[in-house]
């Protein structure tokens, strides 16, 4: 389920930045790497910066997207033994254990990803001498986005069981209903 709809508008505004973001990171990693390519076969030489910033820029489109997939509720869950054993309350149930498990895990992975960009802002990078710890910083800063948007899709599964329409299926999104968009 895509719960950016359901979203106040600063966090539609978050969502939508989110996505500019990765569009942008997504459109100048294919551009440097074609053009860094281009100009060492045509050349014979590449620029040197580029193999940076297209690994600075991979990282942080890795971890925004992690949190764009938030915000749509498109992580994959494997939901089908658990839809065919269990009843309804108890997927509830287990949902909502998954849905805390998740909130821990994406607290860890800020306050470690935090504490090794600390350690290594330090260090610089050999060609732009940027800080090695901006690299790491795209752990944090991305987990920190996929941590609100998760929040508030398990405020809004906690709120409307059914959905926010009440006919839309609970926080899961396993691709049953791709024939409906085609």
């Amino acid at each position: 389920m895509d719960y950016r709809p359901h979203y106040p508008a600063p966090l539609r505004l978050l969502s939508g930045a989110v996505d500019i973001a990765l569009v942008l990171g997504g459109g100048s990693i294919v551009l440097l790497v074609f053009t860094n390519a281009f100009l060492r076969g045509a050349a014979g030489f590449d620029l040197a910066w580029s193999l940076e910033i297209t690994a600075f820029l991979l990282l942080w489109t890795t971890f925004l997207g992690c949190s764009a997939a938030m915000a749509r509720g498109a992580h994959m869950r494997v939901t089908e033994i658990v839809e065919s054993l269990l009843p309804i309350k108890a997927q509830r149930v287990l949902s909502i254990a998954i849905d805390l498990i998740i909130v821990v895990m994406l607290i860890s992975l800020i306050w470690n990803g935090y504490s090794i960009s600390a350690h290594t802002w330090a260090q610089k990078t050999t060609v732009l001498y940027w800080p090695v710890g901006f690299l790491y910083a795209s752990m944090p800063f991305g987990m920190a986005l996929s941590l609100i948007f998760h929040l508030f899709n398990l405020y809004q599964d906690l709120r409307y069981p059914q959905g926010p329409d009440d006919h839309q299926e609970p926080h899961h999104n396993d691709g049953s209903d791709a024939e409906d968009h085609l």
